[in-house]
């Protein structure tokens, strides 16, 4: 018998011993026993909406591993090939829940853009691990960093396009960061497009953008293939970032607040899984790779979960800031301040015309009670404080406290 399946018979006998006394134990402990009575998972099989990304290796485990099985549910990962697909099937109830942007979430709780409904983040996935890429050409010029791109743009005089995921999700977000803090407004002093992660490398194969904005194992990919390098990692921007949320709408929790609970404790497990140790990690790349999942080679894949960085211009460097999915409980927990981080965003770059009640909108979205109990369940900590404090790359410091001064306060904005 594998360890893993040691510990899931051993859990299922928690379980199941639990289950007797449930009606005469304590709440914490009563959040725990899925196999029994009003615990149970209301249903038990549900699909969840993944990018082929890195970062959706914590939901694409849960269900290799089997951990799911030991919380009471079926994960069926389902490849999707867009953001905006993404959206709209969870708006429309054809998936239960997704590996997303968080702003995305976020815009369509809000209506922007198009779709309006209430919308529910259950845990955070992953943190780090984006980056910003600039074409060849442009390296050869010069633009190999933030700096040297806005030199190369003053001298050179043209329309320079970048790419972002989607209009109000978290590579938009630090793409337009990034651009401000070097003084390029992406507003006025860029033309933006939209491009599904999976087809960026092949748009700046044949020159459709300067540069992009991404998840791995895209960034790498282009330095594999020679066309890209490296000119910043998102976590440059933003130690310890948010990036891709499990996410569902709030109807789905109203209804299935024990499954919300149970797939939420199965992705927690994959991610401390995950961080547990080099083999896993490899293990992980192995799987994710397949062409189920991100379909790509594993070396575009295992550098950097390490923390191994190449800049495709010769230089190299081990990263502590790299893609986490655990790290001791300190990456999953739906911190209102970083919901909030978003509207901030979308208000400075004119997505929303007017302020939000910022706290009030993150409350109503992230679910942090049913994270609590999963986290019981999971045997995950759980942080004091539902807000916390960021400096970024330009040294503005984020914590929550004011968030309508905040997104008044840039020089570069829309």
């Amino acid at each position: 018998m594998t360890d893993l399946s040691k510990t899931s018979l051993s859990r299922r006998t928690v379980l199941q011993t639990a289950a007797v006394g449930a009606a005469g134990i304590s709440p914490a402990l009563r959040s725990m026993v899925y196999a029994a009575g009003s615990d149970a998972p209301e249903k038990t099989e549900v699909k969840i909406g993944f990018i082929p990304l890195t970062d959706c290796a914590s939901v694409v485990m849960a269900a290799e591993l089997g951990l799911d099985k030991k919380y009471g549910v079926k994960i069926i990962p389902t490849k999707e090939a867009s953001w905006a697909g993404v959206r709209d099937k969870l708006t429309t109830g054809e998936l239960d829940f997704a590996h997303v942007l968080y702003g995305l979430i976020y815009g369509v709780h809000l209506g922007i853009g198009g779709a309006k409904k209430d919308m529910a983040v259950m845990m955070n996935l992953n943190h780090n691990g984006q980056a910003i890429t600039l074409s060849k050409k442009l390296a050869d010029k010069g633009a190999v960093d933030g700096a040297g791109l806005a030199k190369l743009m003053a001298a050179e005089k043209r329309e320079y396009t970048f790419a972002q995921t989607f209009p109000t999700g978290t590579h938009a977000m630090w793409l337009y960061y990034w651009l401000a803090a070097n003084g390029i407004n992406p507003m006025t002093g860029a033309k933006v497009i939209t491009v599904p992660p999976p087809q960026m490398v092949a748009n700046m194969r044949v020159g459709n953008m300067d540069g992009y904005c991404v998840g791995e194992p895209w960034n790498h990919r282009a330095i594999i293939d020679g066309i890209g390098v490296t000119a910043a990692t998102t976590q440059d921007i933003w130690k310890d970032h948010p990036e891709k949320v499990l996410g569902t709408t709030a109807d789905f929790v109203k209804k299935y607040p024990n499954t919300a609970r149970a797939v939420t404790a199965a992705i927690l497990e994959a991610g401390k899984w995950i961080d547990a140790g080099l083999q896993n990690k490899n293990k992980m790349a192995e799987t994710i790779a397949s062409k189920s999942y991100v379909n790509t080679s594993v070396d575009a894949i295992n550098q950097r979960i390490l923390g191994r960085y190449q800049d495709g211009m010769g230089k190299t460097w081990d990263d502590p800031n790299h893609m986490k999915f655990f790290n001791d409980g300190l990456v999953n927990f739906p911190y209102l301040s970083d919901g909030m981080w978003f509207l901030t965003q979308h208000k400075r770059w004119g997505l929303l015309k007017d302020h939000p009640d910022y706290l009030a909108v993150a409350k109503q979205v992230n679910q942090i009670d049913i994270y609590k109990q999963a986290a019981t369940a999971s045997k995950t900590p759980v942080p004091k404080d539902v807000m916390r404090t960021s400096k970024m790359i330009d040294g503005v410091v984020w914590d929550g406290k004011d968030p309508k001064k905040y997104a008044d306060g840039f020089k570069v904005k829309a």
